[in-house]
């Protein structure tokens, strides 16, 4: 494959309460090299609907990066962690250079 092909990687979107619990889940799934980054926002207003009504929170964004091999490991931290019944685990299937798919591979050990 040419340098400029882009790879696929899969990275996640995980909301949380706040930054300590984001960081917590980031320090842990970069220990143990489930991911290779991770990325703490800063916080948005969340407006959902949760046990009949509509709720309005100020959560932190927490961005991941990893193989598609790891998404059940990764997930497993993530709900091991998060102190929601219903963590927001969202995955997105991304596209990216072959260098970026590569470094996710190494620090990920695949």
């Amino acid at each position: 494959m040419g340098a400029n092909i882009p790879m696929s990687i899969l990275a996640f979107t995980i909301h949380c309460p706040d930054h300590e619990t984001a960081s917590e889940i980031a320090d842990a799934l970069l220990g143990q090299h489930l991911v290779a980054c991770a990325n703490i926002l800063n916080p948005v207003e969340s407006r959902y609907h949760w046990e009949g009504k509509l709720q309005r929170e100020t959560e932190v964004p927490l961005e991941v990066k990893t193989r598609p091999a790891l998404e059940r490991e990764v997930e497993a931290v993530v709900k091991a962690l998060h102190p929601y019944d219903v963590p927001p685990i969202v995955r997105h299937d991304c596209r990216a250079s072959k260098a970026y798919e590569t470094w996710v591979r190494e620090v990920t050990g695949g």
